[in-house]
């Protein structure tokens, strides 16, 4: 069931994945940076972006058929739990890590509104 506060994680989740993605699929200089911090290539960091704007449109589409926002979301978290494991592996520190963990503790609450345990 579609609830007012389902619908703004959503949005909020699919806002800030889109943004991303997309400044990381146009190899801006801050997500080149951020590339290199974490030993990815442009490419493939362009690539993760494709894979986060899609997951994005997934959540928003996963209103209305959710199944499909289900399989986005546990996409996107698995990509977050991946970058993570790259925040972890270059001894980053909690400051480094809080968007990601942030946006995890948004795709759990989604997950957990839209289809009741996880």
């Amino acid at each position: 069931m579609t609830t007012p506060l389902l619908v703004c994680l959503a949005a909020l989740i699919a806002v800030a994945f889109a943004v991303l993605g997309a400044s990381k699929i146009r190899a801006v200089a801050s997500m080149q940076a951020r590339a290199a911090h974490v030993g990815f290539s442009v490419g493939a960091y362009q690539r993760i972006g494709v894979l986060e704007v899609a997951g994005a449109a997934g959540v928003l589409i996963g209103l209305a058929i959710p199944p499909l926002g289900l399989l986005a979301a546990a996409g996107l978290l698995l990509l977050m739990v991946g970058a993570l494991g790259a925040h972890l592996r270059q001894h980053d520190g909690v400051a480094e890590m809080a968007p990601a963990l942030v946006v995890i503790v948004l795709l759990v609450a989604y997950l957990w509104l839209a289809f009741g345990k996880i």
